[in-house]
């Protein structure tokens, strides 16, 4: 949803911003500042770039997840808390069929605009909010029932970091999912992906938000990101187990679930 980069990234480490590599420190300054600007739009926004399918995408993805009543989720980069909302009104459906305790939904995103805008937006009693970074996460290890971060992660200064992370807060047997952008599985799909991207969503970002560099952006880092097969080898790297993938919409994005086992 938003950037997840980190306040410390390490110093002499580079990081792709859109086409561009950078500091990993200057990523942090640049990203942040995207988020800054597109914030107040970025739901529209989001609307008009996917044709509201994104809505279905996120419908998948809080599916997968499955959260249940008691449990305590962390949704990291969860901006406006369009995830959270779902993994609330979720739990809560389950705890009315077989009862239980009240599941806790946390919102963490890097961005304070961005959770400004979710806490204007409204949320679900069971959700709270957090500024904090994907790199450092405040809190316990082995705290989470299940962690998820959805079209934030590309953002994140130090990607591995940030794996690393999710893999220490979570419990012992603990859910990891992300959606992101990902890479079209057929040659035909990727071929109008990019016309479709590259000419007219940075020229929807300049007409609507009047921000057209933000939504180049976010397109040239959508390209940087790893395919399924890269990003799931990174997340067992990260020590997750049972590491699966689901294309969405021929591969435009992708699911990918893993267990802290």
């Amino acid at each position: 949803m938003t950037d997840a980069a980190a306040s410390d990234a390490s110093s002499g480490k580079t990081s792709s911003f859109g086409f561009r590599d950078v500091d990993a420190r200057e990523k942090v300054r640049l990203v942040r500042g995207v988020f800054d600007s597109v914030a107040s739009n970025y739901d529209l926004m989001n609307d008009l770039m996917s044709g509201g399918v994104h809505r279905l995408w996120k419908d998948a993805a809080a599916a997968k997840l499955n959260p249940q009543p008691g449990e305590t989720l962390l949704d990291v980069a969860g901006g406006t808390g369009d995830m959270a909302r779902r993994y609330a009104k979720m739990a809560r459906a389950a705890q009315m069929r077989r009862g239980g305790e009240d599941a806790s939904v946390i919102v963490l995103d890097y961005n304070a605009e961005m959770i400004m805008a979710g806490v204007h937006k409204g949320g679900e009693p069971e959700m709270s909010w957090s500024v904090g970074d994907a790199m450092a996460l405040p809190m316990p290890d082995a705290s989470v029932d299940a962690y998820s971060i959805s079209f934030g992660i590309r953002n994140v200064a130090d990607i591995p970091q940030a794996l690393a992370e999710a893999r220490r807060v979570l419990k012992p047997g603990g859910r990891f999912l992300c959606l992101e952008f990902s890479r079209p599985t057929a040659t035909a799909i990727r071929k109008a992906y990019d016309a479709w991207s590259f000419h007219a969503i940075p020229r929807i970002g300049g007409w609507v938000a009047g921000d057209r560099d933000s939504y180049q952006y976010l397109v040239e880092s959508i390209r940087r990101f790893p395919d399924q097969q890269t990003f799931r080898a990174m997340i067992e790297a990260a020590g997750f187990s049972r590491v699966t993938v689901t294309n969405l919409s021929g591969g435009v994005a992708a699911i990918h679930h893993g267990w802290a086992i």
